[in-house]
C-alpha cells in the first residue's frame, strides 16, 4: 500500500494536468481500498457461502453439539465448498475482466462490468423469480415508477434488486434444508424420551441419552458425504462452467 502511494506521488509533477492525474490516481486507490475492505461482505452476499454456513450451523444444533465442530471448522468448510461451487464464476471473472485489465486491453470501468457479469449470472440463476419480483416492485415504488416485469436474463436484472433477492432466496433454501435435517434427529429425541418415560426415568435428560444415538446415526448414513454432495448439487451451474 505504501509502495503504491509512493509511486502515485513520485510520478506526479507540479503542473495542473499532473495534479489532475494525481487526484484521479488517489481516487482510484481509495476506491480499490474500499473494495478490498468490503470483500468479505461481498463473499457472503454474492456467493454460496451463506447457505453452506447456515446449513452447517443447523446441523450442529440438530445433533445437539453446542461447540463441535467449532465455528472455525464450519466456516472453513463452508469457505472451501464455496470456492468449489464458485470456481467457474471466478474463472470467468478473471479471464474476461481482470486479465484484460492487467494487459491494459480494457479500462477500469469495462473491467468492473466484466467482473460483475459472471456473479450476476450465478445469482440470477439461483434466485427465485418471486423474490426478484418483490424487490423490483419495492424499487419501482421507491422511485415512483411503474413496476417492471421480472427480467428473463441476468443482464436485464439490476444489482439493486438482484442482490437482496438472491440473499433471501439463499436463506429460504438454507432453512428448508435445515428443516429436513432436523426431522430425523427430532424423531430420535422423541423415541428416547418415550422410552425413558415408560421406564420411569423421568429425571434423566433425554438429550443426554439421545446424543450418541444421533451421532452414530449421522455417521452410519454417511451424513457428511450426503450433505456436502446435496448442497453443491443444489446450485445451478454457469453455462460452460
Amino acid at each position: 500500500m505504501l509502495g503504491a502511494l509512493g509511486e502515485v506521488f513520485s510520478d506526479a509533477a507540479p503542473g495542473s494536468d499532473e495534479r489532475a492525474s494525481l487526484s484521479g490516481r488517489i481516487i482510484q486507490l481509495v476506491a480499490l481500498m474500499t473494495v478490498l475492505s468490503i470483500a468479505p461482505g461481498l463473499l457472503m452476499i454474492m456467493t454460496s457461502f451463506t447457505r453452506f454456513v447456515i446449513v452447517f450451523s443447523i446441523l450442529r444444533s440438530a445433533l445437539g453439539l453446542n461447540q463441535t465442530p467449532p465455528n472455525m471448522v464450519l466456516s472453513s468448510m463452508a469457505l472451501f465448498m464455496t470456492f468449489f461451487v464458485m470456481q467457474p464464476v471466478f474463472e470467468q471473472a478473471w479471464e474476461n475482466g481482470l486479465q484484460p485489465l492487467i494487459d491494459n486491453a480494457i479500462t477500469e470501468e469495462q473491467a468492473i462490468m466484466r467482473i460483475g457479469d459472471p456473479f450476476k449470472d450465478f445469482m440470477f440463476a439461483n434466485t427465485r423469480p418471486r423474490d426478484l419480483e418483490l424487490f423490483q416492485g419495492l424499487a419501482a415504488r421507491a422511485d415512483g415508477s411503474e413496476p417492471v416485469p421480472v427480467p428473463e436474463t441476468a443482464r436485464e436484472a439490476g444489482w439493486r434488486s438482484l442482490i437482496p433477492a438472491f440473499m433471501i432466496s439463499e436463506l429460504r433454501r438454507a432453512f428448508s434444508i435445515g428443516f429436513l435435517i432436523y426431522l430425523p434427529f427430532v424423531a430420535i429425541d422423541l423415541i428416547v424420551a418415550s422410552i425413558l418415560m415408560s421406564a420411569g426415568m423421568m429425571m434423566l435428560p433425554p438429550v443426554l441419552i439421545s446424543l450418541p444415538f444421533k451421532v452414530i446415526f449421522f455417521v452410519l448414513i454417511d451424513g457428511w458425504y450426503m450433505l456436502a454432495g446435496s448442497l453443491m448439487e443444489s446450485y445451478v451451474p454457469l453455462a460452460g462452467g
